[in-house]
């Protein structure tokens, strides 16, 4: 597998790495939310909020866009999807040798049986 962008997928990582801004994006999947909305599940200040969420819009998980004081985020899924795509290449990779591991289990026990049997 080719890895196109790996400082891009280090940066999500990254940005998923903290409790905080995977709430934050479970919110924002709910849809567009301002920054203190984000903060108030946390009891946190907003400078606090902006940081988290400077970190996921760095990862291209968040756009904000600012009308007067108020800042507004939403959610950006097309990362997420990219990470998604990284993780399930390596689902597939312990998919397979978790069969091969069960086929010769299976296996095994057949010949136990076969032995115990004779």
């Amino acid at each position: 597998m080719v890895e196109k962008r790996p400082a891009t997928l280090d940066a999500v990582f990254h940005a998923l790495s903290d409790s905080t801004r995977r709430a934050m994006l479970r919110e924002l999947s709910q849809g567009e939310r301002t920054v203190s909305a984000l903060a108030a599940p946390f009891s946190m200040s907003l400078a606090g909020a902006s940081k988290h969420v400077k970190v996921l819009e760095g990862a291209g998980l968040v756009r904000r866009r600012v009308e007067g004081r108020t800042h507004y985020c939403r959610l950006e899924a097309a990362r997420l999807a990219e990470a998604e795509a990284w993780l399930r290449y390596y689902e597939r990779f312990w998919t397979r040798r978790l069969d091969t591991l069960e086929a010769l289990l299976i296996e095994d026990e057949r010949q136990q049986r076969k032995n115990h049997t004779d």
